[in-house]
């Protein structure tokens, strides 16, 4: 994705990107159940790698599977540089989609992170990769004890929320959010000042100012906040 671009979506929460999409009339953008597999995890922003997993059907969810032409092996190995795996687990939580080896892979290949509404394996190991994680959890069983990976880069449901390939996903600390490709200029132009005007009023709050007509800002506020941002 454009450099410009990603630099202006690190530098803005998911919280603020929420509101500014609710402005848009989206109101469901946030991914159920990803959660940072670590602390310290960057924000990330890249366009979506999509994956998709169905209910385990015994003939197919086998460890000779994992060999097959259409597998998560062969699925990281079309992951572009840069861009953030997003996956549909259906949110089971009890069979790991990917363990330390796939994460190591996808860390080796440029992969940003990964994002899933299931959970992982390999806890420790996953740890020791460089990969960044959003999950549900941690769970010992393999994905074939619960899953059948069916597919990748098709329209899928992570978290409840409606994934595309190359939608944009900015996660942090509180989760993944979706931004639909064709928002993405618009919502590039307002976060920032989302962003910004979110920051002043944290500092009006920090000198005492009572939150009503702070905010959300009344005409008077709007006319102190304009008058600051023309003093910068």
């Amino acid at each position: 994705m454009d450099p410009k671009v990603k630099e202006v979506l690190e530098a803005v929460s998911t919280a603020t990107l929420t509101t500014v999409l609710l402005k848009k009339g989206l109101r469901n953008v946030w991914m159920r159940g990803t959660r940072p597999f670590r602390q310290g995890q960057p924000r990330l922003v890249g366009p979506a790698f999509t994956l998709r997993f169905v209910p385990a059907r015994e003939d197919l969810a086998t460890p000779a599977s994992w060999a097959s032409p259409i597998s998560t092996r062969a699925a990281i190995e079309a992951m572009p540089e840069g861009c953030i795996a997003v996956a549909d687990a259906m949110g089971v939580l009890d069979a790991g989609i990917f363990g330390d080896i796939l994460c190591a892979r996808m860390a080796k290949r440029g992969v940003a992170g990964l994002v899933t509404d299931g959970v992982m394996r390999d806890a420790a190991g996953v740890h020791g990769t460089s990969l960044p994680v959003w999950s549900s959890g941690i769970a010992a069983p393999p994905s074939v004890a619960g899953l059948t990976f069916v597919g990748w880069q098709q329209p899928i449901a992570c978290g409840g929320v409606a994934v595309f390939p190359d939608d944009i996903v900015v996660v942090d600390d509180d989760g993944a959010v979706l931004i639909p490709a064709a928002l993405l200029d618009a919502v590039v132009a307002e976060a920032p000042e989302q962003e910004a005007q979110e920051a002043w009023i944290m500092t009006e709050v920090d000198r005492g100012v009572p939150l009503p007509g702070l905010y959300p800002m009344n005409d008077e506020t709007k006319a102190r906040y304009a008058a600051f941002r023309e003093g910068k």
